[in-house]
């Protein structure tokens, strides 16, 4: 079972993996350029999308239920939104992972800070350069995935 995983947001995460396979991650920058509209950002996101969704069996990503301004829960909702159509054009499964599981998977403690899930990611894949808390956290909810689901046969939604 392949999973992509991601940390959804402006600077996004991602990382893809499955169980026994090498991990591919980094950080999408979907900052929109200086004279590009505020939309570009979603284009991006739906262009990166279409190149990470080839061959995946199931998409999670971390569930936001609270937001620090207005602007962020924006962003958010329409990344989500996005993501939640493209999976349902390619019937491939979606689940989101609370912030406080993905936290406490890598540290311990579900309130941990960006600081600690960085160095919880360079502890646990010592041979990979995390770039920032992005990547760290796409790992993170790539490995909650592969302890939830990475043993499961067969990619239906019925299976999750």
């Amino acid at each position: 079972m392949r999973i992509l995983a991601l940390d959804l947001g402006t600077l996004c995460g991602y990382a893809i993996g499955a169980p026994g396979s090498p991990i591919d991650s980094g950080v999408l920058d979907l900052r929109p350029k200086r004279y590009d509209g505020a939309g570009m950002r979603y284009v991006a996101f739906r262009g990166a999308l279409q190149r990470l969704l080839v061959d995946v069996d199931l998409v999670v990503y971390e569930e936001v239920r609270r937001h620090m301004g207005v602007d962020a829960s924006h962003v958010y909702g329409a990344m989500e939104g996005h993501l939640q159509f493209e999976c349902e054009q390619r019937s491939i499964p979606y689940r989101g992972i609370p912030i406080a599981t993905i936290k406490r998977r890598a540290t311990g403690h579900g309130n941990a800070d960006k600081l600690a899930m960085i160095a919880a990611a360079q502890a646990a894949w010592p041979c990979r350069t995390i770039k920032d808390d992005n990547e760290a956290d796409a790992l993170w909810i790539l490995q909650c995935a592969l302890d939830e689901w990475g043993g499961l046969v067969g990619t239906g939604a019925a299976a999750l």
